[in-house]
């Protein structure tokens, strides 16, 4: 069971692929993760949309190895739910496939389990995307003439 005291942030995040299995180099890269201890897994559904529109749905504690991602240990909290779910599933382009992963930033953990433990809160925690960041990094490479 998850303390209160003892939990870092916790995120969504949703991985595209362009065919209906991740690549063994992506596969490899979250093990790798996982296993350098940067996030704790809490919830995984894989789904695929074949050809014809219809979206299959591989949860965390089914035949993972089924579309490669087996060998992924982890005591699964069921987070997401069909809400979640769906507007994934709205979005995929037939013969695409998405993992939806729920984790937790281990590497925060014991910072925010003292802001709390202190009587602090992590008031906001917001992931600022990808593009924000190299388009703010090049504005100011720009700026500085460097």
């Amino acid at each position: 069971m998850i303390d209160e005291f003892d939990i870092g942030p916790v995120e969504l995040v949703v991985l595209s692929f362009p065919e209906t299995r991740p690549s063994p180099s992506t596969v490899e890269a979250l093990k790798q993760v996982l296993a350098n201890g940067y996030v704790t897994l809490l919830d995984l559904v894989y789904l695929a949309k074949d050809h014809d529109g219809s979206v299959s749905q591989i949860d965390v504690d089914e035949q993972l190895e089924d579309v490669g991602l087996g060998g992924l240990a982890f005591d699964a909290v069921a987070l997401l739910n069909d809400d979640d779910l769906d507007v994934v599933r709205e979005s995929m382009e037939p013969g695409t496939a998405a993992a939806v992963i729920v984790y937790e930033e281990t590497w925060a953990r014991s910072f925010a389990a003292t802001v709390r433990q202190d009587g602090g809160e992590v008031a906001l925690h917001v992931q600022v995307p990808r593009d924000a960041v190299l388009s703010a990094v090049q504005a100011a490479t720009n700026a500085t003439g460097a």
